[in-house]
């Protein structure tokens, strides 16, 4: 994955940083709450909700049981269109691939050498644009919110709305002071109105898509029956991007494929409503290799892997790979909430993030390995996920995979297990615990002692304890024993469980 976040803080220590930015909790408590209440009221629209939600999931379980079959399928149907089909597995082979095909394309001035892209998590997770821009070449975010943190030099914080930690007084000044460096400059009396905001972008856009020979994209769906790409927006600026250059290349991860046509009739209802709150995408674009009356001329597919197909191997955390990328999960997330985007060190932020970063990366990284940490398990990201994403359950799986251990083991060039330095603590304290609840009579003269101890208790743990209770208060510890308690109470009758 992308290497611009390499070097960032474990979660703890930058979560610590941006809960302390009341500027910054303020955007995103205002942004994520109006979301998701505009989200529950659009699916609450839907009596089959439910149904829908289950369909999605067993499509995207399906297509990954049989992704070897449907990949080829996918290759045959955009070769036969006209396209040109190339794999990648990893983001370095993505890059050069991308990069070459730009360089034949733009063969001409190489200082003007340039692309327009759709706004794309997988292009964001290979670091594409710094990767063009070490060869010479200028990617310009097209998207909105895209632009804004191209503009300011930021990192994207959210999956769909890659700004939201900006509030439109300092887009207002982002775009006064950054716009002329990149073209067009916005005008000299703009407000932070939002309808002026967005008539600069277009303005400053406009000439970007007139002049640009290449667009890069990804893709929401890949049809394998037909090699047809599927891009859903908000704004327009993909179609442009997808309809005027000459040559269009897309970059997608192998898990966006679903089989049929006719299922693009689950998700193209499931998804608006979870992530923008809509009943359908303004801008739903779809093609299918080239014409010789439409579009591009030259249309190049990237198949990514970079991680995916470790991801597939494991029975439990292959899941992450339904994700359609609605984000809704981060709107009703207390964490993400509070801590914002930058802290997850990865451009999956929230739950989602602390998921499929660490299978796609590995866990060999203080950051990677700090992520499934990066939860109170209160399961509302599971509630809203439209294909049914147990992510409490992943989490808890991956913090035993970190938590145990083990050989660092090498695909490629990703680590996928971290040693476990500095657990030996809490493996100690889950050895112990295991051993009280197998021990009925320890475990009450322990409870016992607890209580009749309470006024005693720290604050806080001492030693790697503090690890836990630096930054959660411990819970009091009640006056009385639960089996105590019912022993009073109910005189013994029936049991305490």
């Amino acid at each position: 994955m992308s290497g611009t976040y390499l070097g960032m803080p474990a979660f703890p220590e930058a979560a610590r940083e941006a809960v302390g930015n009341a500027t910054l909790r303020g955007n995103l408590r205002h942004a994520t709450h109006t979301i998701r209440d505009k989200r529950a009221r659009a699916v609450a629209e839907l009596d089959d909700w439910a149904a829908l939600r289950e369909a999605g999931k067993q499509i995207k379980d399906h297509t990954l049981r049989h992704l070897d079959r449907y990949l080829v399928q996918v290759e045959e149907a955009v070769t036969a269109a006209g396209g040109t089909v190339h794999w990648a597995a990893d983001a370095d082979e993505a890059n050069e691939i991308v990069a070459r095909l730009v360089e034949e394309v733009d063969s001409g001035d190489t200082d003007r050498r340039e692309v327009v892209k759709v706004k794309s998590m997988a292009t964001q997770e290979i670091a594409l644009n710094e990767a063009l821009e070490a060869r010479g070449i200028h990617a310009y975010e097209t998207d909105l919110a895209e632009l804004i943190v191209q503009l300011g030099k930021d990192r994207p914080s959210h999956i769909l709305v890659p700004a939201i930690h900006r509030n439109r007084g300092e887009i207002r000044d982002i775009f006064r002071s950054e716009m002329g460096e990149w073209g067009r400059p916005a005008p000299e009396d703009l407000t932070d109105t939002p309808a002026e905001l967005a008539e600069a972008a277009r303005l400053h856009l406009r000439e970007k898509f007139l002049r640009a020979k290449v667009g890069i994209s990804g893709a929401n769906f890949v049809v394998a029956e037909t090699g047809t790409l599927v891009v859903v927006e908000s704004e327009g600026n993909g179609r442009m991007c997808l309809t005027l250059p000459e040559t269009l290349i897309s970059v997608v991860g192998i898990e966006k494929i679903v089989p049929r046509w006719q299922d693009l009739e689950v998700f193209l209802q499931t998804l608006p409503r979870s992530s923008t709150a809509e009943r359908m995408n303004p801008y739903t674009s779809m093609w299918t290799g080239t014409t010789d009356e439409d579009g591009p001329r030259n249309f190049h597919l990237v198949l990514l892997d970079n991680g995916r197909t470790d991801t597939l191997a494991d029975e439990v955390g292959r899941q992450a790979l339904r994700c359609i990328r609605c984000s809704a999960c981060l709107n009703v997330c207390p964490v993400y909430e509070r801590a914002g985007g930058h802290a997850y060190g990865s451009v999956y932020p929230g739950p989602i993030g602390a998921i499929l970063s660490p299978q796609l990366r590995g866990t060999g990284s203080d950051i990677d390995a700090s992520l499934p940490y990066a939860s109170s398990l209160c399961g509302a990201c599971y509630e809203v996920c439209p294909v049914a994403i147990d992510i409490p359950e992943v989490l808890v799986h991956l913090r035993e995979r970190v938590v145990q251990g083990g050989p660092a083991v090498r695909h490629g060039n990703r680590v996928v297990l971290k040693p476990a330095k500095g657990h030996a603590a809490e493996r100690a304290a889950m050895r112990a615990a295991q051993w009280a609840f197998t021990h009925p009579g320890a475990l009450r003269t322990g409870q016992r002692l607890a209580s009749r101890t309470r006024r005693l208790h720290p604050r806080t743990l001492p030693g790697p304890g503090r690890a836990w209770s630096g930054s959660r208060d411990l819970p009091p510890v009640p006056a009385e024993p639960f089996r105590d308690w019912w022993q009073r109470t109910h005189g013994g009758k029936g049991r305490a469980k």
